[in-house]
């Protein structure tokens, strides 16, 4: 039989038997929350996004998605750190996935007080809620690999056991939330799950030259736009497409009697590592365009490898990465074409 007729098969037989599950995802509109709602939907979820609205292109997520699925969803026009506006917002929620963050390196330079305030203190907000009004549903914590520190070219697969070095604003504190995060599971016996997540990429992802590095270069590219190297480009990442990591997000909930109080690195792994010329250079040839660059001084922070050793959830979960990065970028550039 046919391992993926089996798996519609089991997808089909289980959402006959489950009552109707309801799920909160702060940064619902962005593009990682779009990914996870639209695959929770497909299982069956109820969704409730909250979001600010405050990147661009969640004005657009937000009314894709309301647009297919009116039924199926509930927008919630708010900030995380608005701490008491959240308590309603956690309550009766089977699931809650924390995706809102301040995302770039380079803005927390810049701004490093908002960093913290979304950042740190807004995650506290959200596991206080929880703690105070829902605290036995799953929660589900979008960290980073920055919490790594900078790391250098020889660096091998990143495990878990990797030592945590903050570094820059933003890795101080998403750092600082990831470890909230963690000890939440331990001190207040909550069930929460930490992802320290790697580059992900694909559809709903509009980027800009700070983050979400992938979709700029698709976009930039496609519209004739000349890009910026920082660095000398060979940067190593393991890519990931939003698809797989939002299975995983269902996944972790599923089993929150594994996963309860466990951190997990999550990215492409070995086979989907690629350096940023390798990147620009496959986007030429799928698009038939010239890709216009230069070079700029290295960034602070910055990681000249970066690659997840997804073991820990292979083992534990049986989840790895099913979309190969050849075949992402393609369907990338397909959704880029249709909406630029």
């Amino acid at each position: 039989m046919d391992p993926n007729a089996r798996y519609i098969t089991d997808r089909q037989e289980r959402l006959a038997a489950a009552p109707e599950r309801h799920v909160l995802i702060t940064g619902g509109a962005g593009f990682l929350g779009v990914n996870a709602a639209l695959h929770l939907i497909k299982d069956g979820w109820y969704v409730t996004l909250l979001d600010n609205l405050s990147r661009p292109g969640t004005e657009r997520n937000l009314k894709w998605l309301l647009t297919r699925y009116p039924n199926r969803v509930t927008f919630v026009k708010e900030d995380i750190r608005n701490a008491g506006a959240l308590a309603e917002h956690v309550s009766n929620q089977d699931a809650i996935l924390h995706l809102a963050a301040q995302v770039a390196v380079t803005t927390s330079l810049v701004d490093p007080n908002t960093d913290f305030d979304v950042n740190a203190r807004g995650t506290l907000n959200v596991l206080e809620a929880a703690r105070n009004h829902n605290p036995e549903a799953p929660l589900v914590f979008a960290s980073t690999n920055k919490v790594y520190g900078k790391l250098g070219k020889n660096n091998s697969a990143c495990k878990e056991t990797q030592p945590l070095d903050f570094h820059s604003p933003y890795g101080c504190s998403k750092g600082a939330a990831d470890q909230y995060v963690r000890d939440y599971a331990r001190c207040f016996d909550m069930n929460t799950v930490v992802l320290r997540q790697s580059c992900i990429y694909g559809a709903h992802q509009y980027g800009t030259e700070d983050q979400g590095w992938v979709a700029h270069f698709v976009h930039s590219i496609l519209k004739d736009r000349p890009l910026t190297i920082y660095g000398d480009g060979t940067q190593v990442r393991d890519l990931l497409d939003a698809r797989d990591l939002s299975a995983l997000y269902a996944l972790v909930v599923d089993k929150i009697a594994i996963t309860r109080g466990e951190v997990y690195n999550v990215g492409g792994g070995a086979e989907n590592q690629r350096n940023l010329l390798e990147v620009i250079d496959q986007i030429g040839e799928l698009t038939g365009k010239k890709p216009q660059f230069s070079f700029a001084d290295w960034r602070e922070g910055d990681q000249a490898y970066y690659v997840s050793d997804n073991a820990k959830a292979r083992e534990q979960l049986g989840w790895e990465p099913r979309i190969d990065f050849d075949r992402g970028l393609r369907e990338l550039i397909a959704w880029a074409e249709s909406v630029d």
